[in-house]
Order: structure tokens, then sequence, then C-alpha cells
């Protein structure tokens, strides 16, 4: 097939293209799912995985879960994907469109199961 009618058909739905991501870790790593309530949207799961130099976390974002990565911060840690911004504080976190204007921005509270 040509690379032409194959783009084509991606476009329209007929062809798999997803992908995996596979990660070689040498030394130490960490993987925490955390689940948190945004205002006004359900509650989602949030993997993050630690293996210094890489920090990631894979993000729900609509029909889709998008991969972040940690980026310099102030404090606490930032992740960024595109347009997105997850940038978490303890338990708390903040879910940022960055091409909405004034209100892209969704406050986040982790989830725990302690009363």
């Amino acid at each position: 097939m040509e690379l032409l009618p194959l783009a084509t058909a991606a476009l329209m739905g007929n062809v798999d293209v997803s992908a995996q991501i596979v990660l070689s870790l040498t030394g130490n790593f960490e993987r925490n799912t955390v689940q948190y309530q945004c205002e006004g949207i359900d509650p989602f799961s949030v993997d993050f995985i630690n293996a210094a130099p890489n920090f990631i976390a894979l993000v729900p974002i609509g029909q889709q879960k998008l991969v972040f990565v940690s980026v310099m911060s102030a404090s606490g840690v930032k992740y960024v994907s595109g347009q997105f911004e997850f940038w978490t504080k303890g338990s708390e976190a903040t879910l940022t469109d960055l091409h909405v204007d004034n209100g892209g921005a969704l406050s986040c509270t982790e989830v725990t199961e302690t009363p």
C-alpha cells in the first residue's frame, strides 16, 4: 500500500495507527496510579512513571490517554503534553488547556480511600 492511501485510510479511521511505547529501564523506577477529582468532570486516573532522568504522566484527555513529560517548575511537578499542562503539588493538581483563555484550568484533588 502506498503512503498516501495509507495516510488517507488512517485519517478515515480504517487503519489501526496505535503505538506502544517501551521504556528500557536499567535502574530503579516507580509507577504510581493516582485518581483525581476535578470540578465538573468525572474522576480519572493518572499513571506516573518515575525513572530518573525520565518522569512522565499518562493522563486521559477526552477519549485518549496522552503522554505528559515533566518540565521545570517553581514548586510541585509540572507535566506538559501539547496544549495541556498538568501541575501537581501534594494532593492538589491543576489541569489546564493552554488554548483556552481565562478559564481553561480545572482544580483537582487526589481521591483517597481514607475517611
